[in-house]
């Protein structure tokens, strides 16, 4: 009970301080479609901004791209998504509608009672059409994943940098999966965003050459939790076994997360060996083979692949810095994760010299940091406030300010007050 009853005090402060909103809610919304706000967009940003940093700009053996959300259809026919990207769903023959085999437990439908068909393998994937005509030949699809523009790319980035194996290329974008939803608030939704790499490796000559690649990015991706505030007791892997692996994966490991709503697939690392380059090699023409520079010798590279959520990761963030201290209620967040690191007030706002001050500060601030102006009500609804939003630190500027050109900074999580000189304020 505890638990499902912290999904739904996310769910309402994520909307009451504007970090996430239903989407088309002034026309009774979308079924699971979610709009991220003021604050939801600059966490989910700082989440992407810190990953990038740290497996593209920190790095020298991984590069990035941007890919279009709509591939040629014969790269989903090679990849094995049109026939194997299917979820099993029943329908109900009264009122059609459609549900997960895994769902449910008894033979009629939730809603009316009629009775459910047998499964069917449903295809997943988002279709649409080109141009203004409908029809099979210009049938395209919003891609399921991000992972098959990096294939598909991998002779241009072999061309046009100065890469050699091993080395990764890294994708930040959006996938679209049209799938039956549970409602469990972000956790899976049709719309989402992924944030991947595909790391190339030499041919293996034997298990333990790919195995030592796959155990470093395990462990990377488990050290990534615990620096982005994620609670990595609530962290768990589960080695999926042999019978359930995707087609093209050999070992695939989730991450799996304890949300209230029960364990569930975080972030996923599969070994997917060589059967997306040399599948597109083959079935395009291309020359998609890696050269060995120094011994000449031409392979298919194989394919250690970290994918990780960008909405999961954000609502592991949330549950994992959401805390309570009596009547406050506190965002822990990492402070490089803070929508905003410092709030500006004046103690008072109808007292022209203390706005006049800290306007000065906040003016400074705000250039070089994520900072915010907050002037209303009394100080300790502003702090109140901004430890509901996870602001690491609050600077009051009062009449002591005015005296020796010191001002007060609170911190977020302890509660504790200083003096500190607005010289030595470094943000």
């Amino acid at each position: 009970m505890e638990k499902d009853n912290l999904l739904d005090k996310i769910t309402a402060l994520a909307k009451r301080r504007g970090f996430i909103y239903p989407g088309s809610e002034i026309y009774g919304g979308l079924a699971n479609s979610w709009d991220y706000g003021p604050l939801g967009v600059e966490l989910k940003n700082n989440i992407k901004k810190l990953w990038w940093k740290r497996y593209v700009h920190d790095r020298d053996d991984i590069v990035g791209i941007d890919a279009a959300l709509i591939m040629n259809t014969k790269v989903w026919e090679t990849s094995g998504h049109l026939d194997e990207f299917v979820d099993p769903l029943v329908e109900c023959e009264k009122c059609h509608k459609r549900f997960r085999e895994n769902q449910l437990a008894e033979k009629n439908c939730p809603d009316c009672s009629g009775l459910l068909t047998a499964p069917k393998q449903f295809n997943l994937m988002f279709k649409t059409n080109l141009g203004p005509i409908e029809s099979e030949e210009n049938t395209v699809y919003f891609r399921p994943e991000t992972a098959q523009a990096i294939f598909t790319n991998f002779k241009n980035i072999l061309d046009t940098t100065r890469q050699t194996i091993p080395f990764g290329i890294a994708q930040i974008g959006k996938a679209f999966r049209n799938e039956i939803t549970p409602g469990n608030y972000i956790f899976r939704t049709r719309e989402f965003e992924q944030m991947e790499i595909e790391y190339f490796i030499s041919q293996p000559k034997s298990e333990k050459e790919w195995e030592k690649h796959f155990e470093y990015w395990e462990k990377e991706m488990t050290q990534w939790a615990g620096d982005i505030g994620i609670d990595t007791s609530k962290l768990h892997k589960l080695d999926i076994p042999q019978e359930k692996l995707a087609h093209y994966s050999k070992k695939t490991i989730d991450f799996e997360f304890d949300f209230p709503f029960g364990r569930e697939e975080l972030w996923g690392l599969a070994y997917r060996t060589d059967f997306d380059l040399k599948n597109h090699g083959e079935k395009s023409g291309e020359n998609l083979k890696y050269k060995d520079i120094e011994t000449g010798e031409e392979y298919y590279p194989h394919v250690i692949e970290p994918s990780l959520g960008v909405d999961r990761t954000l609502l592991a963030v949330m549950l994992s810095a959401y805390h309570k201290d009596g009547d406050r209620v506190i965002m822990k967040f990492k402070p490089e994760l803070a929508p905003y690191k410092v709030a500006v007030f004046p103690l008072v706002k109808n007292k022209p010299e203390l706005v006049k001050k800290a306007k000065e500060i906040f003016d400074d601030l705000k250039v070089k940091t994520s900072a915010i102006w907050d002037d209303r009500g009394n100080i300790g609804k502003r702090y109140f406030s901004q430890d509901e939003i996870g602001t690491p630190n609050c600077i009051t500027v009062d009449y002591q300010t005015l005296e020796d050109n010191t001002v007060t900074v609170r911190d977020r999580d302890s509660a504790e007050q200083k003096r500190v000189k607005i010289e030595d304020l470094n943000y």
